[in-house]
């Protein structure tokens, strides 16, 4: 019995040594911590004797460390070599039971141990509870067992007491073999990480064992975290679900839509509340770009797997995954399958190349063929594989591919239902698969080999369990189902509704596909999509289906077909990539179909003017406007003889050429084109149909870039009443139409209105679409132009700045709104912030500007005017002025004289002209901009007010006192009517600071 052994300690403080296996890690360090509360040294020693080593050595060697020794007793220690059971009991008798007092043992397994590990006389401690598990510990060491006093703190958590919270970890893998360097290396790393920054990526080729690494990383260390959430990150949107899932689980009071549950549980991550001990694994994020933005910051840890290295651009810590060593490969095919020998397992490694994907697949097929190692390795002889082509690459590892197409032909032999879904789910992307799309086609649109397939749920289950046997596929769950590494064993239990299918493995079975299954299976997958289209690609509540169909176009083709509903999905998931901000999957699915359907149907068929139409919007959200106007130039002008000026096909093309002459700074010919496509709309739909809302929304967007503001309030006021009583509040065209009011009015100078408007917007926006969505960015660019026209200055840097940096990290640089963004930031940066970094972002958006649009465009033209007031703010006059003067002249050039930008630009070009004492021409200059302001825009307009302010200014300088003071007073009184006494503008008036004007490009 333990209670009649020698105790192994004094009273009094102790050092401890605790030996464990790597795989018990979790115990050690309960254990280690329960001692050193209470005053006693730990020293911790992983087991793992070397081969070759003699056990007795390897012991006696442990006996050299100072105090007790206590050994975590489970299977895995004894796995450790490994060695047979003879080799531990004898070792055992002649180490340990020689010297009873210094060693001591806790078993953690119910397994059975070698016979003798008696010696030890070790407590069980699997099926007690934590204080009861910490007594026997205490005992058996010889401790004192009082109670620890209040207020130690929190410790690691108790080995058998779960997680608060645990979701999504596959099921530890029981033949984990080695990678103990790699463990601690992500261990420590983790800890040495700055706070807000534990990130840290294990990356590698494909099948080194990323996954498996992160999982037994979570298993060993899991006790030191509250929190354990598990989370498929290949693609995005399911990324975005499964971390919006977390927030009921972690107790957070959230609606059912998941951007608000997104967005609480960041927040909560962030904070470390409820729980600041949390660890979030993003598995297989092989794309940083596309979701880097979702990695939680604050006091947890964040572990990343993916094939690519360039997360360490986004703040985390890279640690590689290399092939296994020889000795691990070995060890790993002996669990994997055990009926083979050391050598066998041994060459079996050499001709695999010690890739744990390839050893893992390949042994466990061999342990349930007849087939011997030495048969298998000519067998890929014979193949004509030699050594370069064997070597596992990066690209294509010849030998994998040789091993399936071995495995392939046992299972058309044997379970040919799984080779049929096996080729059913190569018409689908690789990675997460979801079947279920298939299994909700009715019986009847199945073709006679697949019907006994689906429709039984035996079949169903023999077919996915054997390929899971084999490890071929995952299974997965889809909602609140986690992907897990187990399936029902009873047969009559259907398994997941998603399979994972790596991608080495579907490229296999593309290749191996016979010509007649081909054609068959494809034709059922691209049903199997069209019947998921929800129909509804504008509403943002649909988008996590299309998020989930659009990557599966490519895999099954539907671009070569000219079915109906196909086409119907790809117009569909074009409008879904638009209006959800995917524009460069959009531009590239639209550059295909352009290409595919004008082979298939010819260059006029109404199809390619549906395709032209939604393509030329994603080419249009990116900016490339003279492409677009190419292209909705020909539709015009082939619709229109072909059906007439009113036909509807035609009036959706001229619109969208009005569109892009918007684009292109041709603000008179897109007024036109929109006026006449509104009115044709009136006549033929009546006013409350959305097609005449959106052309009457299009006509005001004109009216406001020809600085006609009071008319395009009139027109967006209107529209937005219409489309909230036809639509709803919080369709994004009515969302849409609040951005364009609040606009309005603010450059109306009626900045409290917009502030209001806009606020409100900005929370709807959020919720309905989400805040990286595009239309989301622009309504909170305006609320921070609105706040910053009304003196709110830190609400408006904090949104500037996360809007622009939004902006670059999902539409990219050069982006039409990123460059909108960026010229905001840079004029608030400029007053109230860091003037090297406004001309930093000014440089960069006259440069971008110029590129995408010409240099004779008004937006180059007002950027240019911008940074000019940041020369002359960094001493840099002469250049300054140069700029102020171009990008008057230009403007003027580009939209006429009387235009508000025209005449801001000639406030700032005055200001230059005074500071190179040219004082009299910047007075006329002034004159004649406070006088065309006040027709254009209205005497008590903003920029007339600035206007009349530089005007009073020249008088002075000229001398003329009294014409100085009193066009100064009126424009005082007139701005503390309009503005308020206290307004930073009236204020700023008030001490004579010469006005400026800063530009803002406008939504086109």
């Amino acid at each position: 019995m333990p209670g009649a052994r020698k105790r192994v300690a004094e009273a009094g403080p102790q050092t401890v040594t605790i030996s464990f296996a790597g795989y018990n890690r979790v115990w050690a360090a309960w254990i280690g911590d329960r001692l050193e509360r209470r005053g006693h040294t730990v020293s911790y020693q992983r087991w793992d004797p070397q081969e070759g080593t003699p056990l007795t050595d390897s012991l006696r060697a442990l006996a050299l460390a100072p105090g007790p020794v206590l050994v975590i007793l489970s299977t895995w220690y004894f796995q450790m070599g490994p060695r047979t059971q003879a080799e531990w009991n004898s070792a055992l008798t002649e180490v340990v039971a020689t010297d009873p007092g210094r060693f001591a043992g806790v078993s953690v397994t119910t397994d059975a141990l070698p016979p003798a590990t008696a010696v030890f006389a070790a407590p069980d401690l699997t099926a007690v509870g934590e204080q009861e598990a910490e007594r026997r510990v205490l005992t058996r060491l010889g401790l004192p067992t009082d109670p620890l006093p209040a207020g130690t703190g929190k410790g690691p958590r108790f080995p058998n007491d779960p997680s608060d919270v645990w979701g999504g970890v596959p099921r530890r893998n029981i033949r984990f073999t080695g990678r103990e360097s790699l463990l601690n290396d992500t261990y420590h790393a983790l800890r040495s990480t700055e706070d807000g920054a534990h990130v840290v990526t294990l990356h590698g080729m494909s099948g080194v064992g990323k996954t498996q690494l992160a999982a037994e990383y979570v298993y060993r260390f899991g006790a030191e975290y509250d929190v354990v959430w598990w989370v498929a990150a290949d693609k995005r949107a399911v990324c975005r679900q499964r971390l919006a899932q977390l927030a009921p689980e972690i107790g957070l009071s959230t609606g059912v839509d998941y951007g608000e549950r997104l967005r609480a549980t960041r927040i909560a991550l962030r904070r470390g509340d409820p729980y600041g001990r949390w660890l979030v694994v993003f598995d297989g994020a092989d794309d940083p770009e596309a979701i880097w933005d979702l990695v939680p910051d604050g006091p947890g840890d964040v572990l990343i797997t993916a094939r690519n290295p360039d997360w360490a651009q986004h703040n985390s810590l890279l640690i590689e995954v290399p092939e296994y060593s020889r000795d691990e490969s070995v060890a790993f095919v002996l669990r994997r399958a055990p009926r083979l020998r050391p050598a066998e397992a041994d060459r079996l490694a050499e001709a695999l190349e010690d890739l744990p994907l390839l050893l893992d697949q390949t042994a466990g097929w061999l342990n349930d063929s007849d087939m011997s190692v030495d048969e298998y390795i000519a067998l890929l002889d014979q193949e004509g594989i030699d050594e370069d082509v064997v070597r596992v690459s990066r690209d294509f590892p010849t030998p994998f591919r040789t091993s399936w197409s071995i495995l392939l032909n046992r299972l058309r032999e044997t379970v040919p239902e799984a080779v049929t879904l096996l080729r059913l789910c190569a018409f689908f992307a690789p990675g997460a698969i979801p079947v279920r799309l298939v299994r909700d086609l009715p019986a009847d649109d199945l073709p006679e080999s697949l019907r006994g397939l689906v429709g039984n749920s035996v079949s169903w289950s023999t077919a996915i369990n054997k390929l899971r046997q084999y490890a071929v596929i995952r299974a997965a769950g889809v909602g609140d189902r986690e992907i897990h590494e187990t399936m029902p064993e009873a047969m009559g239990t259907v398994p997941g509704d998603t399979l994972y299918m790596h991608r080495l493995v579907h490229q296999i079975v593309r290749q191996d596909m016979p010509a007649e299954d081909h054609d068959e299976l494809i034709e059922v997958v691209r049903r199997a999509l069209a019947a998921a289209d929800p129909g509804q690609p504008t509403d943002s509540r649909m988008w996590p289906e299309y998020a989930e169909i659009a990557p599966h176009l490519r895999w099954a083709d539907v671009l070569q077909t000219t079915s109906p509903a196909m086409h119907t999905l790809v117009l569909n998931c074009l409008q879904y990539m638009l209006h959800s901000g995917e524009y460069q999957a959009g531009l590239t699915l639209g550059t295909r179909a352009m290409k595919a359907w004008k082979e298939q149907l010819g260059d006029t068929h109404p199809r390619i003017w549906d395709l032209t139409h939604h393509y030329a919007n994603l080419l249009r959200a990116v900016g490339d406007y003279a492409h677009t106007e190419a292209l909705e130039r020909t539709a015009v002008v082939h619709l229109r003889e072909a059906h007439g000026d009113k036909d509807l096909t035609h009036l959706r093309a001229a619109s969208g050429l009005a569109a892009d002459l918007r684009g292109l700074g041709r603000y008179d010919e897109a007024r036109t084109i929109s006026g006449w496509v509104f009115d044709a709309y009136q006549e033929l739909l009546g006013e409350q149909d959305a097609r005449t809302l959106n052309a009457q929304n299009n006509v005001a967007v004109s009216l406001r870039l020809l600085g006609r503001y009071q008319e395009a309030l009139d027109l967006d006021m209107k529209t937005l009443i219409e489309r909230r009583r036809l639509l709803r509040p919080r369709h994004r065209w009515s969302l849409f139409s609040e951005v364009h009011v609040s606009t309005d009015q603010r450059l109306l100078g009626r900045y409290n209105e917009a502030e209001s408007l806009q606020a409100q917007s900005v929370r709807v926006h959020r919720s309905v679409l989400g805040t990286d969505n595009p239309q989301t960015l622009n309504a909170e660019h305006s609320l921070a132009l609105a706040l910053y026209r009304i003196g709110r200055r830190r609400e408006a840097a904090e949104l500037f700045t996360g809007v622009l940096e939004r902006s670059e990290r999902v539409l990219g640089e050069g982006d039409p709104d990123t460059l909108r963004f960026a010229a905001g930031q840079s004029c608030f940066a400029r007053e109230h912030g860091d003037i090297d970094q406004a001309r930093e972002i000014s440089e960069r958006v006259v440069d971008g500007y110029t590129l995408l649009l010409g240099a004779a465009h008004p937006f180059p033209m007002g950027a240019r005017s911008n940074q000019a007031l940041i020369l002359r703010a960094v001493g840099e006059r002469e250049q300054a002025y140069e700029l102020a003067e171009q990008a008057l002249a230009g403007m003027r050039a580009a939209v006429g004289p009387d235009h508000p930008w025209t005449l801001g630009c000639a406030i700032n070009a005055s200001e230059m002209r005074t500071l190179r004492g040219e004082v009299e021409s910047a007075a006329r200059l002034n004159t004649d901009t406070a006088t065309r302001a006040a027709d254009a825009l209205g005497r008590t307009h903003p920029l007339t007010l600035s206007a009349r302010i530089a005007a009073a200014a020249d008088l002075r300088a000229l001398g003329d006192r009294q014409g100085a003071d009193k066009t100064e007073a009126e424009a005082l009184d007139d701005l503390a009517a309009t503005l308020g006494p206290q307004h930073p503008h009236t204020m700023a008036a008030r001490a004579r600071t010469r006005p400026y004007w800063d530009f803002e490009p406008q939504i086109v």
